[in-house]
């Protein structure tokens, strides 16, 4: 397949035909004065030297060169670039369930989205190991097949969504089957299946599909993600919930006594998917007991650039050009390569710009992610920031661009780590400083105040003019002060819970009294350091309001962007 990275460069070629006019204009100029001077033939005779077909070859050959230089400007991209390692350690194929029940939101932020961030960790972890992913619901397919290019298996990944199965239910040994025979044919490595589910098993023969595997030498795990208690299905776009025959709202519910059934079954462990909960490392440490065997490796990307030869033949272009004189020479005695400094010129900066189009370069990769970060594609721009580290692991624009990107996802634990990389690279203390105030905004909306306030911290100290973070800082301080007190309170409501109404209500009396006290004089203190920098709490408070009110409408826009509603009406829509 053959493309061009920046396409619109190739509007330049406008520029040729202009040229041409105006080389036409030019000699049909000439021709009319040499006219007005004398015969034609005779003038000939007089300038023997004269040629007039070598003018014609050298412009014909300077405008070859400038087209193909807005050629390379367009960045052409061939095929698919292909290269072959050798690396140890295991296949993995996940098959991840994708039917309307995984947007169930027992799990924060849901099912589903709880399920692509497992396994964007689990690639994380992976680094000579082979990965692939399928996806089912009433029928499964195979998104990645088994490689170890890990950059493509989260961009595939970010596409996941439920409207890609034109059949719903969910049918885990249809799943299990296409794992087994989607790994490659070497022995002596260890292969794992590992599925994803609430298990709401709607066809059955799961049980029968692990052992299949387990007697083929692979190992079947099982993910269950959601609660046993059970919670409705929302139905994209709408804030209406997903309805059975009669009418009822659906309640889906984690099937755990299957999941572990099938995990036995296939010899592998079951595991539970809950809000902070320690799944990866307990499977983290499954996948390390199995054996691990030398494996070759194909690694793709994306395109391959093809620069090199456009640039080669440019050159040449130039170089003929050079050559060839303007006047009838035979012998070459005047011949000079840098007889015409535009030609020295602009050969010059073809060498310049070959050296600079020098494949795809990590700043490259930035750009692109940046325009992709514009239009809201914050998966997309993950991944083309990724590659920017892929080239250069130093870059302080890449990391702290990929932690946005991650944020803009909700993906809050993988972006501190991101902005914590970021520091570390970084040397510019304004741009540190602004990685650790996106720390705390990330640590005080999930009500770690100390984590948040320390981060605050360090983020001054880099740029003490930031009056945005300090008063975050001073918010987060009484967010952390009301959490403490209503945990005092609490304990000593326990504390004292058989005293009669009539003392706990002089108690409340005086501890509010004491609590007004205490506001007063912390406002008194406090009050000289907002005169000192210009800006009241009030102000403060409405920035903050602002910032989450802007970051709650990029996640609605995102959520909405990637959900669309369903027409078809089956009878197991879930």
């Amino acid at each position: 397949m053959f493309r061009f990275a920046d396409p619109i460069y190739l509007y330049l070629l406008v520029l040729i035909s202009i040229l041409a006019l105006i080389k036409f204009y030019t000699v049909h100029k000439q021709k009319k004065q040499l006219k007005k001077l004398g015969d034609v033939d005779l003038l000939k005779e007089l300038m023997p030297e004269v040629s007039v077909w070598r003018p014609w070859i050298k412009f014909v050959l300077l405008l070859l060169a400038l087209a193909l230089l807005i050629v390379l400007l367009a960045r052409p991209q061939f095929g698919t670039k292909i290269s072959n390692e050798k690396r140890t350690g295991i296949e993995t194929i996940i098959a991840m369930d994708i039917s309307n029940s995984m947007l169930a939101e027992d799990v924060s932020p849901s099912r589903l989205r709880r399920s692509k961030m497992m396994v964007e960790n689990l690639v994380d972890n992976f680094s000579n190991d082979k990965i692939g992913l399928i996806v089912f619901a009433g029928d499964a397919f195979v998104q990645l097949p088994i490689t170890s290019d890990y950059v493509s298996a989260k961009m595939f990944l970010s596409s996941i969504d439920p409207s890609m199965m034109m059949t719903q239910g969910t049918d885990i040994a249809a799943a299990i089957n296409l794992a087994a025979n989607s790994f490659t044919h070497q022995e002596g490595v260890g292969k794992a299946i590992i599925v994803i589910t609430d298990g709401e098993d709607h066809e059955g023969g799961a049980i029968e599909a692990a052992q299949a595997a387990k007697e083929k030498g692979m190992r079947v795990y099982l993910l269950g993600v959601g609660s046993t208690q059970g919670a409705p299905i929302p139905i994209p776009g709408t804030n209406d919930y997903m309805k059975d025959n009669t009418g009822n709202t659906v309640m889906s519910a984690l099937n755990d006594d299957m999941c572990k059934q099938i995990a036995a079954a296939g010899g592998g462990v079951y595991i539970h998917v809950a809000n902070n909960s320690n799944a990866q490392e307990l499977l983290n440490a499954e996948l390390d007991k199995l054996s691990k065997k030398e494996i070759n490796t194909t690694i793709y990307s994306d395109f391959d650039e093809q620069f090199q030869a456009v640039g080669i033949i440019v050159l040449l272009l130039l170089i003929l050009e050079i050559c060839i004189l303007d006047r009838k020479n035979p012998l070459l005695k005047r011949f000079s390569l840098f007889k015409k400094n535009k030609t020295a010129i602009m050969l010059l900066v073809l060498l310049v710009s070959v050296l600079s189009a020098s494949a795809q370069t990590d700043r490259q990769y930035v750009r692109e992610g940046n325009k992709l970060f514009k239009k809201g594609n914050f998966a997309e721009a993950e991944v083309a920031y990724r590659k920017a580290l892929d080239k250069n692991k130093e870059n302080p624009q890449a990391s702290y661009n990929l932690a946005n990107s991650m944020f803009s996802q909700r993906k809050d634990s993988a972006s501190v780590k991101q902005y914590e990389d970021a520091v570390r690279s970084e040397k510019n203390p304004l741009r540190k400083a602004q990685s650790y105030h996106n720390i705390g905004v990330i640590c005080q909306g999930h009500k770690m105040f100390a984590e948040a306030i320390e981060a605050y911290k360090n983020a001054l100290r880099l740029n003490p003019n930031d009056d945005m973070t300090r008063y975050n800082l001073e918010l987060c301080r009484r967010q952390q002060k009301e959490q403490q007190q209503n945990k005092d309170q609490n304990g000593q409501d326990d504390k004292n819970g058989d005293k009669n109404k009539e003392d706990k209500q002089k108690q409340d009396q005086q501890e509010n009294k004491e609590d007004k006290q205490q506001d007063k004089q912390e406002e008194q203190k406090q009050q000289p350091k907002e005169d000192k920098n210009n800006m009241s709490k009030e102000n403060a408070e409405q920035l903050l309001n602002a910032a989450m009110q802007k970051e709650k409408d990029t996640q609605d826009k995102l959520q909405k962007a990637m959900q669309q509603p369903r027409s078809r009406k089956l009878e197991k829509n879930w």
